[in-house]
């Protein structure tokens, strides 16, 4: 289910030094932020999980993953180069499964590190916000990667639909229309650090089983779409 030259040519392309600066750009961002911030405020534990709420979880976390979902596959069905990937004895399956690993690692690397070392600055990891925050941020990484990665698969606006997701419904109505709150992945990652961090900080409006059950079906059911997907593109090519 894993292919290396796969993987090597993905992490090529998401890695490469223009997207590799846009990547890198809003982790900067936060910890550049949180530094000003520890030196204005001081280590408080309640500045420290808005800050990781609101900056890197409601915002950093789904914009990386927009990125590094749909850059996995989406330049390539653009450009046309998929056809090439495709004419490999490749089952297709195996091409998602890897762009979806790389799309994780890359999605993690550039969301949950920064984070972890935001949550030290700003508070020293008081009440485990900074720990709470960064399993969130991996949790999160994963469903975002599969979601994204199934909108390059289908659609050649991804990153338009992709960042509209991320800023208007994760960051906007997820964060203050209640009924929102259920269907996004920020609460269900958020379930999962709630039952890490000490104290009430961290909460979340879904629980924990549920938020558990929907993250694993949407990253299982968002992968399985794309492969699907990516077959019916080699039919039609092949056509």
């Amino acid at each position: 289910m894993y292919d290396p030259t796969v993987a090597r040519l993905t992490y090529r392309a998401l890695l490469g030094r223009r997207r590799a600066l846009i990547l890198g750009a809003l982790p900067m961002l936060l910890i550049v932020i949180a530094v000003i911030v520890r030196a204005l405020v001081g280590a408080d534990d309640q500045t420290a999980a808005d800050l990781l709420g609101g900056l890197a979880l409601a915002t950093m976390v789904p914009i990386i993953g927009v990125i590094a979902g749909t850059g996995a596959i989406g330049p390539e069905i653009d450009d046309g180069s998929v056809v090439y990937l495709l004419s490999k004895p490749i089952k297709r399956p195996t091409i998602i499964f890897t762009k979806l690993i790389v799309a994780i690692g890359v999605t993690m690397v550039f969301s949950a590190l920064p984070t972890l070392i935001a949550g030290f600055i700003l508070n020293g990891n008081g009440q485990q916000v900074a720990i709470a925050y960064t399993v969130a941020a991996l949790v999160a990484s994963i469903a975002y990667a599969a979601v994204f990665l199934l909108l390059g698969t289908v659609s050649r606006h991804a990153v338009v639909f992709g960042l509209v997701y991320a800023l208007v419904w994760e960051a906007l109505f997820g964060s203050l229309v209640p009924g929102a709150r259920t269907l996004s992945v920020q609460q269900w990652s958020l379930a999962v650090a709630q039952d890490v961090a000490d104290g009430s900080l961290v909460t979340s409006d879904v629980a924990l089983p549920t938020a558990t059950i929907l993250l694993v079906v949407v990253t299982v059911l968002a992968t399985w779409y794309a492969g699907q997907k990516l077959r019916t593109l080699t039919l039609a090519g092949e056509e």
